[in-house]
This record gives C-alpha cells, structure tokens and sequence, in this order.
C-alpha cells in the first residue's frame, strides 16, 4: 500500500473519531452516518485540501457536508 493512501486512512479514522467525540456517537455510528451522507466521498475526493485544516474545521466542514446530503447531526 502506497504512503499516500496510509496517510488517507489513518486521516480517515481520525476524523472519524473527533467528528464521533463532537457528536456524542460511537466511531462506528459516526462512520455509519458519515457513509450515509457520501461523506466518505468527499474526504476521498478532497483530502488534499482537508488534511491541511485543523481537525475541528474539518468536522464543522463534514458535518455541514452531512446536511447537506441528508444527515441531521
């Protein structure tokens, strides 16, 4: 497995788990909802840009993506 995709799951499963601690969910849960709401596609397709922000702006980010596409979080 290449170093750029490592770095994208572990960035992955770190989102996860702050955007998970903000919302009072599970990781599982979080991951759930996230999936639900095409978020998965968004850090896949904009992780360049994500990974550069802090962890808050990128859950604040996720979770207006969320709404967006449906979540209610």
């Amino acid at each position: 497995m290449s170093k750029d995709r490592v770095d994208i799951i572990e960035y992955t499963i770190a989102l996860i788990s702050e955007f998970a601690r903000k919302f009072g969910l599970s990781e599982s849960e979080a991951f759930g909802y996230i999936d639900r709401c095409n978020g998965m596609k968004l850090i896949e397709e904009c992780y360049g840009i994500m990974h550069t922000l802090s962890f808050a702006d990128s859950v604040d980010g996720m979770a207006a993506y969320c709404r967006k596409h449906g979540g209610t979080l």
